[in-house]
């Protein structure tokens, strides 16, 4: 049985067709579905839902960086009241994003790191959106690392000395569909870390791995990341199932 261990499957995108979306999952052997919140927006229809599918489906609660501005200290505010009154698995989907936007980059800093402290505080995972800026991410979680924190760094795209410095932290890395495409370099660097700190992820509905790019990602399409994982890692399909779920066990402890 595979574990998505980051998936917005609760996005508009799947408003019209989530009951065959959930079959489709179940039917490719994806026993466990992780939803990382995004901001004050999406906890409605994600809390919606864990309560349509409770066994299957586990939510977290964060402010993603992408929706950080000048209000972000009112949002967290509202996230914070969350996390008090609700549960949660996991602190996430929190970071920092200087890809499309560096207007709010200080912002984002003081967002994620309250929020790794709250990771610490709650005694829940922290998973962790790093784009370009995985050292800085990395380094603040090295600075608040006293032995209680641990997480998955999502969508891992890093060097292998980023990932050997991730490693060091005792956290994990979320392996999706960049893996399967050509080009990502992700290949040479996956096969250089051992799979006992990687968990697989769809972070649907983006970043569909072959042969479904171009297209709305999904649950159901976990199999084809493990299927690429196993042909690097030279292991079966079944042991990534197992190795990776037990990963993504042993990171949310409920």
């Amino acid at each position: 049985m595979f574990t998505d261990t980051h998936s917005h499957l609760y996005s508009k995108e799947f408003d019209i067709d989530i009951d065959k979306v959930i079959i489709n999952a179940k039917s490719n052997n994806v026993s466990s579905i992780y939803l990382p919140n995004i901001d004050i927006s999406t906890i409605e229809k994600m809390n919606n839902l864990v309560n349509k599918d409770s066994e299957l489906f586990k939510a977290m609660m964060g402010l993603h960086p992408g929706s950080v501005d000048s209000d972000y200290v009112k949002n967290l505010n509202i996230i914070r009241q969350e996390l008090e009154k609700n549960k949660y698995v996991g602190v996430g989907e929190v970071g920092i994003d200087l890809y499309w936007d560096k207007t709010f980059k200080q912002e984002q800093i003081d967002a994620f790191e309250t929020q790794v402290k709250w990771a610490k505080e709650f005694d829940l995972p922290v998973i962790i959106h790093a784009r370009d800026a995985m050292d800085i991410s990395i380094d603040i979680i090295e600075k608040h690392q006293t032995g209680s924190l641990k997480g998955v760094f999502h969508c891992f795209t890093g060097n292998i000395d980023q990932a050997f410095r991730i490693m060091k932290l005792g956290f994990y890395m979320g392996i999706g569909g960049i893996l399967t495409y050509k080009n990502s370099g992700l290949k040479q660097v996956v096969r250089q870390i051992p799979i006992e700190y990687m968990v697989l992820e769809t972070d649907s509905p983006y970043l569909p791995p072959v042969p479904f790019r171009g297209k709305r990602n999904e649950s159901a399409y976990l199999v084809h990341i493990a299927s690429e994982l196993a042909e690097v890692k030279n292991i079966s399909i079944k042991d990534v199932a197992e190795i990776t779920t037990n990963n993504a066990q042993k990171i949310f402890i409920e």
